[in-house]
């Protein structure tokens, strides 16, 4: 695997990741999805915006590839795509708690 500082392409990547997540509702949802899988609705409720808004911010999520969706029961759950998500979350939490 190429580090960040050698890959153009891989520092390109990542810079696309982190402004998907640079937004404040953005950060929230990945951190409640960090928690669990969730619907809109619950979602929106925590985060105390609309439903539609929590949607916006969802689509952008599900364009960098970093959420998907799963059907059950007839519901939609959003889970994140990438695991790896968790420990990036607790890191810039632990950074900004320092």
């Amino acid at each position: 695997m190429s580090s960040l500082a050698e890959s153009q392409e891989r520092a390109d990547a990542v810079t696309e990741m982190v402004k998907a997540i640079a937004h404040p509702v953005r950060l929230r949802i990945i951190s409640l999805l960090c928690q669990s899988d969730q619907r809109v609705i619950f979602m929106a409720e925590r985060l105390e915006r609309t439903p539609a808004a929590v949607s916006q911010q969802l689509r952008i999520l599900r364009m960098s590839g970093l959420v998907s969706t799963e059907r059950r029961e007839g519901e939609v759950f959003y889970t994140l795509a990438n695991p790896q998500l968790r420990q990036l979350l607790a890191c810039l939490d632990g950074c900004q708690a320092a």
